[in-house]
């Protein structure tokens, strides 16, 4: 394993690795003196002497053999030892959207599943185009401080399910053409010492994607509010799967059910199982730490008053544009009724992972693996949790575009209720339009950098990231 003086969690590793040796050493020296002591020993008669010539000739040609089998390990052992020594501690970021930097901007281009490096393609593109993986530099990954590391590495895609560990996200519906992210893992390893893995896994799966849950519950608030109970010739759809939707604020049902949850842990599960089997296989000194991030909901559990009303209007009452209005604008479309909802599928969702590590930890025991949750880590600068909400907010704001032009539309003020169906229905044919709404921002990627940085650095284990009253971050 590369060095890592200056983190705790390297020098465990070299004490043990260390404490090992020593112990080896001295369990040779002491059979090679004890040895030595009955050849010198006057008391051995010469009866005593040939019954135990027989004895230590066999023990002796054990010892030769068992010699010879540590030799044979020993020169199988060097080689990839001194390949792990000549390679650069590796950090590599797997998952989805919210490990990949999907918000963060500035997205770097993609190596398609046939090995060509696919930059933007233009916002009409098919989104199966790998660019839409949305790898940024503005990542937790690549700003967290992680000291012993000197290569960061970026292969998580936004939309990734579980089925993509192992598959290439091609052989699913709406997946990307890109090789699994197993196989990507493969070839970090064949240039770097992978020490730090971090995935984040579980929030798309077969069951439900975050993209849909949250166009379900933006797209009824916005359809109730623009239209009234008179006016059914108005289709309301999901704003990316197309289904139809009614105007009631979301429920927990809407969200995931317990047997959905159950179903998504056992593919995230399983699908984690296979990463961690390939890393033991691939990583040379099999020294690395598993990070299993959850995720971080980017609406308050309450609106701030700005946001409550508008023009004496709440989102109880029928056909509310103005609040609508001004909600799209904060980057908050949702009704009130759905923030708790949406809170409890938040829960749902670090459950899932925190019942994920568990399992890996009682199949596997001493497996450096921390479960990192950062469901608080956006405590009080979420989305329209207070006044100046986008701005203040380390989550981007729900935005869609009027075509696929690259320009965001920033307020519904203007637009009347057909002119809310076309920019909705371009979310739906382009989705790579609106798919980075309601997503860490560059600004919250720092947040969870600094996250990740004390996972680094800390003793495996369960650990809470939480952002304090004065914007500071503390983890334990």
């Amino acid at each position: 394993m590369s060095t890592r003086a200056t983190s705790p969690a390297g020098g465990r590793r070299a004490i043990r690795r260390t404490a090992a040796v020593a112990t080896a050493a001295l369990a040779l020296a002491s059979l090679s003196a004890a040895g030595q002591a009955r050849a010198a020993d006057p008391a051995l008669g010469p009866v005593e002497q040939e019954r135990t010539a027989p004895v230590e000739q066999e023990l002796g040609g054990v010892e030769q053999e068992r010699g010879g089998v540590e030799q044979e390990r020993t020169v199988a052992a060097e080689p990839a030892a001194a390949a792990a020594a000549d390679l650069p501690s590796t950090a590599v970021a797997m998952g989805d959207s919210f490990i990949s930097g999907e918000g963060a901007g500035d997205y770097a281009a993609v190596t398609d599943q046939h090995g060509v490096s696919q930059g933007f393609p233009g916002w009409s593109a098919p989104n199966a185009n790998p660019y839409f993986c949305h790898r940024s530099p503005n990542a937790s990954i690549a700003v967290a401080d992680l000291p012993g590391i000197a290569q960061r590495v970026n292969i998580a895609c936004s939309g990734a399910q579980p089925q993509d560990m192992a598959n290439p996200s091609s052989a699913r519906e709406s997946g990307r053409t890109v090789a699994s992210q197993i196989d990507q893992l493969r070839q970090v390893a064949a240039t770097g010492d992978i020490d730090l893995v971090l995935i984040g896994l579980g929030s798309n799966n077969a069951q439900f994607t975050f993209g849909t849950v949250a166009a379900e519950c933006a797209g009824r608030f916005v359809g109730d509010g623009y239209t009234g109970w008179w006016e059914v010739w108005i289709d309301l759809i999901n704003w990316i799967n197309g289904t139809e939707l009614n105007e009631d604020p979301c429920t927990d049902a809407d969200l995931g059910s317990p047997a959905q949850f159950a179903a998504a842990q056992a593919d995230t599960t399983a699908a984690l199982r296979q990463v961690v089997d390939v890393l033991a296989e691939i990583d040379p000194d099999g020294q690395h730490r598993i990070v299993l991030q959850d995720y971080t909901n980017p609406l308050p559990e309450a609106f701030a008053d700005p946001y409550l009303t508008e023009a004496g209007r709440d989102d109880e009452r029928d056909k509310y544009r103005g609040l609508v209005d001004e909600r799209y604008a904060a980057g908050c479309p949702a009704d009130v009724a759905t923030l708790a909802p949406a809170h409890r599928f938040s829960q749902g969702l670090g459950a899932m992972v925190g019942g994920a590590a568990a399992t890996l930890r009682a199949e596997r025991p001493g497996l450096d693996l921390t479960y990192l949750n950062v469901q608080h880590a956006f405590d009080g600068a979420r989305l329209c949790e207070q006044a100046g909400s986008p701005g203040n907010a380390l989550a981007t704001p729900l935005r869609v575009m009027d075509g696929p032009t690259g320009v965001k539309v920033e307020s519904f003020s203007p637009f009347d209720k057909l002119d809310i169906k076309r920019v909705t229905t371009t979310c739906q044919d382009y989705y790579q339009t609106c798919q980075e709404s309601w997503h860490p921002s560059a600004a919250g990627h720092q947040v969870l950098g600094q996250c990740l940085a004390d996972a680094w650095g800390a003793a495996a284990g369960d650990l809470t990231c939480a952002r304090q009253p004065d914007g500071s971050v503390s983890v334990g």
